[in-house]
């Protein structure tokens, strides 16, 4: 009786238990995986936003553009940058209100990366359920190049976020063509386009796939009758939804002409194999990845590759095959029609402005490698794939070399410069040091004047004979590595007449393009 007692104990033992688990979950609201992994993309953006110093691109907005009126900045967004305007009025306002540090300056971007993470969640859930919500949103919350740009303090994380919303909107008024989800898509498309140029790659596909499900019946695909009968209703509301962000993009041509790609000459100087490259370097180890080295590259990628082999040998079912071609219909349009425009001359393929299609991208990755069919499989190479982005995300956090450049560490060694000096800094430094010693002002050409120190600020490769004094008189008295960047600091017992022109000679890198800054006071103010 006792044996017999004991079996059924044993038997049942597991049942019992089982059961007190499926309770605790059941506990749970279902929005508790949505809730973790948004307050993880938070710290991941929060907790690092001041750490690292500014860096041109960003270091270049509070010192060239953004001034007290908002006319002001938007005069100089049309005569200084390349991008809309959206991203600059909202940065205007926030500094108004919290200031120009650093933290006040990335804030809006670091924002707008948070939010991108339900905004992913439900994109994977519209294309194939809560497990590619899941995975699409852990995905998105620690991709090191998502987390990179949630806190540069530029346009791209706003572009991320409109972008989603767009695609977010484009699924729902596919799946139910009414006024208000039309009218939600052209909204946020209008928006996307207002923070970034190149979100119209990514529209072109969801305007067309919309317009063909709105078509009248005429045509069936391979003899099988259309999913939705077509509504002369349907037809006009779509023509309306995707009219309006192209009188928004046709609004913006003066404003692109006007801007004439400032500061876009560097793209065609790297090489276009390189960047063709760094796209999927990007997505993999994030934008300073390639210090990392091939290696753990092809490690990530394994993981993802495994797991989307693995997806694709299981079955989709059709949600998920319906899902996957969306998105990976939306990601080809984001990424192929720049990459054929490069081709034919029309080159701003900068990788960096592709990371908008990084969404659809991480929902293709999960629809695929969480489907139905791979079961623990699955989402134990979804869970691989996250953390093997997490801990890259982390180590950029730690690791000085995949950070941006120490301006601020540069900075702060200058501030104990002879009152008379002059610094000599790749085109990269100019914006940041002048953020942090704003009593800098570049030297006009053809200036000559009389200095006592003459600071050299630059990158490795540094030119052959590089600690040679730039000028006579002058002698090296210390060289400072300061994270990657290196300083040599020259002096002369007495101020000596140096021009513009010697200075640029005598910058220590091999960039072609070098400034000169002189202190518009004998003191340095600090920022």
């Amino acid at each position: 009786m006792s044996n017999t007692s004991s079996s059924t104990a044993a038997l049942g033992g597991r049942p019992r238990q089982s059961m007190t688990r499926a309770s605790a979950a059941s506990a749970l609201p279902p929005w508790w995986p949505l809730a973790a992994i948004t307050l993880l993309a938070a710290a991941l953006r929060l907790s690092t936003l001041g750490q690292q110093s500014l860096w041109y691109d960003e270091a270049f907005t509070p010192v060239h553009v953004l001034r007290a009126s908002l006319i002001a900045t938007l005069h100089n967004v049309v005569h200084t940058e390349n991008t809309p305007p959206l991203w600059y009025v909202l940065e205007w306002a926030f500094t108004r209100v919290l200031g120009t540090g650093a933290v006040a300056l990335r804030l809006l971007s670091a924002l707008a990366g948070i939010a991108t993470v339900p905004v992913a969640w439900m994109v994977g859930r519209e294309l194939a359920g809560r497990r590619a919500a899941i995975a699409t949103a852990a995905f998105v919350a620690v991709n090191p190049l998502l987390v990179w740009y949630s806190q540069e303090a530029r346009a791209y994380g706003l572009f991320v976020l409109t972008a989603s919303l767009a695609l977010l909107c484009f699924l729902r008024a596919l799946r139910d063509p009414s006024t208000r989800r039309l009218a939600e898509f052209a909204l946020a498309a209008s928006l996307a386009l207002l923070s970034h140029y190149f979100a119209v790659f990514l529209l072109i596909p969801m305007v067309l796939w919309l317009l063909a499900g709105a078509a009248p019946a005429g045509s069936q695909r391979d003899g099988q009758p259309r999913e939705r009968p077509s509504n002369p209703k349907t037809l006009k509301r779509t023509l309306v939804a995707v009219a309006i962000p192209a009188i928004v993009g046709l609004a913006l041509l003066p404003l692109i002409l006007a801007q004439g790609g400032h500061g876009t000459q560097w793209i065609g100087e790297w090489a276009l194999g390189a960047r063709l490259e760094a796209i999927p370097q990007y997505y993999l180890t994030g934008y300073t990845g390639a210090a990392l080295g091939h290696g753990i590259e092809l490690l990530v990628a394994l993981v993802l590759l495994a797991g989307f082999g693995y997806g694709l040998w299981c079955t989709l079912t059709p949600r998920e095959e319906r899902g996957a071609l969306i998105a990976l219909t939306v990601l080809t349009g984001g990424v192929l029609i720049p990459v054929v425009l490069a081709f034919v001359g029309v080159d701003y393929l900068a990788p960096r402005n592709l990371v908008a299609a990084m969404v659809p991208l991480s929902a293709l990755l999960a629809i695929v490698i969480v489907a139905q069919r791979t079961g623990r499989v699955g989402a134990a190479l979804a869970a691989l794939a996250a953390l093997a982005f997490l801990v890259l995300t982390i180590d950029i956090d730690l690791s000085p070399r995949l950070q941006r450049g120490d301006w601020s560490g540069v900075a702060s060694v200058l501030r104990s410069a002879a009152p008379e000096h002059a610094i000599v800094t790749a085109q990269l430094g100019s914006a940041p040091l002048q953020y942090y010693l704003p009593a800098l002002r570049e030297l006009a050409p053809g200036t000559r004047t009389p200095v006592g120190e003459i600071d050299e600020v630059g990158y490795a490769p540094l030119r052959k004979g590089a600690q040679l004094p730039p000028a006579p008189g002058f002698k090296l008295a210390e060289r400072r590595d300061i994270h990657g960047l290196i300083v040599y600091r020259f002096t002369s017992s007495s101020p000596v007449g140096v021009s513009t022109e010697a200075l640029l000679r005598s910058a220590i890198t091999e960039e072609s393009r070098a400034e000169a800054l002189l202190p518009m006071a004998s003191s340095l103010k600090t920022h």
